[in-house]
């Protein structure tokens, strides 16, 4: 899409404008959660009922927000997520992302559902110097996977994101009445065997109730059996960090430390899956007292303000990763609007810091936030 020339002041102003011109099926795939989307917007909500805890009379007038993710270096605790087919929003798709995500040295992490190659993505910012890291599923075509891995890690990714809530896709009702597919145009372009490239009406139309073509697709591709043994297999292939993303609970965050992980992002995959799981800022504490900082924690969902960032650092996240809010972005600019993005919640974030009294991310503590009371019964 051409530059729209609204002035956007934080990050619902691209929402709102991604939603009035986005093709529907598009839009649909991207903003649908599982069922009724509780847990959609709970991932948000949530955010609304921690308080910030702010320490007044600190020298706050040079804040430093450099951190690290897997031992690189970046400038910003916000980071991106990967959101797959990224070339519906905007024609330059994954590569505008990444060109962003380099201009504002952070780390990206791209989907393998992506529009656009690993090698293409990587080709896009030569030189660069914020890391990439590549999301994985476990294809039923081990091959398929392995090769996945060893593309990305001679395309100088530096981490694997490996997805561990999808045996099967949730139940997504827009995608199901709008019996998604992807544009003709368009290819899940990591792939060149037609099966796995192509998300399509004809799958869909065999699939009954569950009539999403995306659906059809993971029942066909994606390996349901998926157990621990499997993340095992990834650490051995792969020779650089494995990292597990869809955990949410204690014992699940303890079983990851105990297969290897080299960290572990507590997700609810944006809401996509079960509905009613529980809001991902609602669990992260639960899951870094279990890990003890044997390995980084980050958190995705619900993340849309400066003081979002603040409480999950406060909670024990390493960094934060945006989905949506970089479509929306991308969709209303491409690369520059992902770039006004990320600067308007980078600006948030350092305005909370000072008016808490942080002036480096490592001086955000617990005691920076207060949770909810718990309800009486």
């Amino acid at each position: 899409m051409a530059k729209t020339g609204q002035s956007f002041v934080n990050l619902d102003d691209f929402e709102k404008q991604a939603y009035a011109s986005m093709d529907r099926n598009a839009l649909d795939y991207y903003r649908s959660g599982a069922q009724d989307m509780i847990t959609v917007r709970e991932n948000q909500r949530a955010f609304d009922r921690i308080s910030v805890r702010p320490r007044i009379l600190r020298d706050v007038s040079s804040i430093d927000m450099h951190t690290s993710v897997q031992g690189q270096r970046i400038s910003t605790p916000v980071c991106i997520a990967p959101t797959a087919m990224q070339r519906m929003a905007h024609g330059d798709g994954e590569c505008a992302t990444a060109r962003a995500a380099e201009r504002a040295n952070t780390c990206m992490v791209l989907s393998s559902w992506s529009t656009t190659s690993i090698e293409d993505v990587a080709a896009s910012t030569p030189g660069a110097q914020a890391p990439k890291w590549l999301q994985l599923y476990i294809y039923k075509d081990r091959e398929a996977t392995r090769r996945l891995i060893e593309r990305a890690q001679d395309a100088g990714y530096t981490a694997i994101a490996l997805t561990v809530d999808t045996p099967f896709l949730g139940r997504r009702l827009a995608d199901i009445r709008n019996r998604f597919k992807l544009p003709g145009h368009l290819t899940m372009a990591n792939f060149s065997d037609q099966g796995k490239a192509q998300v399509g009406a004809a799958a869909a139309q065999s699939a009954g109730d569950n009539a999403s073509g995306l659906a059809a697709y993971v029942a066909s591709q994606i390996d349901p059996t998926l157990s621990w043994e499997h993340v095992e297999w990834v650490k051995r292939v792969a020779r650089i960090p494995v990292l597990v993303k869809g955990v949410l609970t204690a014992e699940d965050a303890q079983m990851a430390v105990k297969a290897g992980v080299d960290g572990i992002i507590v997700s609810n995959h944006g809401g996509r899956q079960i509905d009613t799981a529980p809001a991902t800022i609602d669990v992260l504490e639960e899951v870094c007292r279990a890990v003890a900082g044997r390995v980084e924690v980050y958190l995705d969902g619900g993340v849309r303000r400066g003081t979002d960032v603040f409480k999950a650092l406060a909670l024990g996240a390493k960094a934060v990763f945006l989905g949506r809010p970089v479509l929306w972005a991308l969709h209303c600019n491409g690369e520059d609007g992902v770039v006004e993005m990320l600067d308007i919640i980078n600006e948030e974030l350092r305005l909370a810091m000072a008016l808490a009294g942080c002036v480096k991310i490592e001086d955000i503590s617990r005691a920076h936030v207060r949770m909810p009371a718990a309800a009486r019964l």
